[in-house]
């Protein structure tokens, strides 16, 4: 298999004009080595091409995009996962995040936003459609409990993790809370101690699920 230097995708999406819509968005800055339209042949071109980053949307046939997902991180955990969605399907969104998928986006987002999505996937960061992150939130808010929850988190960190949670990258979350990178990933460090987790994505829906944020 020949390597090009360029992040290689794959697409997995059932309706062909959205799949196209997809391909013409990320292959100019990615090379797209496959595509499929079900979760069956999407599992098969995945396994078969080892891309760094699959783009796949939740309501594929076959092999549903959440069953895909759990899929491909338990055999292939060096290929990233990309969800597309619709902002209605909340049930999926959340269970796609228990999935392991790194990075969530709408299909009517900005090509540029899910451009930026597969490359932030696939570096072993995380990223959240702000319109996902807000429901995703507002999910938890409504069926949290009113019992106080004691946070392990210092407010800078809490507030780091909110900035995560709305899918900013290191370098974004340092430009707002005008302070320096190091300093950023000092408290990423900090956080992913304090919480048991192996990544941005993890803590911050172990953040979400426990209402620290």
């Amino acid at each position: 298999m020949e390597r090009t230097g360029r992040i290689r995708v794959v697409i997995v999406e059932d309706h062909a004009l959205t799949r196209a819509g997809l391909h013409t968005a990320l292959q100019a800055s990615f090379d797209v080595v496959g595509e499929a339209a079900d979760g069956l042949a999407g599992w098969e071109a995945i396994s078969r091409e080892r891309p760094d980053v699959a783009v796949i949307d939740i309501g594929i046939p076959a092999l549903d995009g959440v069953t895909l997902t759990k899929r491909v991180r338990a055999e292939l955990p060096a290929t990233h996962v990309v969800i597309v969605t619709m902002i209605d399907l909340e049930e999926e969104v959340l269970a796609a995040l228990a999935a392991g998928a790194d990075a969530y986006c709408l299909k009517s987002s900005e090509p540029e936003r899910i451009v930026a999505a597969v490359r932030i996937a696939s570096e072993g960061g995380a990223y959240f459609d702000p319109m996902i992150a807000h429901v995703v939130l507002g999910r938890f808010s409504a069926t949290r409990s009113n019992e106080v929850r004691l946070s392990p988190l210092t407010p800078r960190e809490t507030e780091i993790l909110r900035l995560i949670s709305d899918g900013r990258a290191n370098s974004e979350i340092a430009e707002a809370l005008h302070i320096g990178l190091g300093t950023v990933k000092g408290h990423i460090r900090d956080i992913l101690e304090k919480l048991s987790a192996s990544d941005r994505t993890q803590a911050a829906v172990t953040a979400l699920r426990k209402g620290y944020i």
